[in-house]
């Protein structure tokens, strides 16, 4: 038998299709649909975001109410917001706690605050550690070993 390379794809073929091809079979899937909400419906099921799918649906001669389209573009700004300012908070505690001041981060608090050993503490261990030419074994000498 011939070595065959497995190129499988995890992903499911319908969360790979184009515009094209999810309008294609989306006539179909929206008949046997049973959900609530079709636009969500259709979003999870073909892995698209929720504007696209009702956009998308619209193309197929659906409609909605244009409350529910400008809640989900309100709703869809908001969580950009959200991540806009989460990605600042998270650089500014990077400076107030910077990564580089720590020499081993253990693990993080509730709030995200790093804990470990700084570099400083590192430098104080390295210079209280002094070895005794006196307490050094030679590799060849027995008078060390304790048998």
């Amino acid at each position: 038998m011939a070595n065959k390379k497995n190129n499988k794809n995890n992903t499911p073929r319908r969360k790979r299709y184009s515009r094209a091809g999810r309008l294609q079979n989306a006539k179909k899937w929206a008949e046997q649909y049973n959900g609530k909400n079709l636009a969500k419906g259709y979003s999870k099921w073909f892995g698209v975001d929720l504007l696209c799918a009702i956009t998308e649906l619209e193309m197929l001669g659906y409609q909605f109410k244009q409350s529910y389209i400008e809640e989900v573009k309100r709703s869809r700004k908001a969580k950009q917001i959200q991540k806009e300012k989460r990605k600042l908070e998270n650089a500014k505690m990077k400076e107030d706690f910077g990564d580089e001041t720590f020499y081993f981060i253990a693990g993080y608090t509730e709030n995200g605050v790093p804990f470990g050993l700084t570099r400083g503490e590192m430098e104080e261990d390295d210079e209280n550690i002094i070895l005794d030419k006196s307490t050094v074994i030679h590799p060849l000498d027995d008078e060390g070993l304790p048998f």
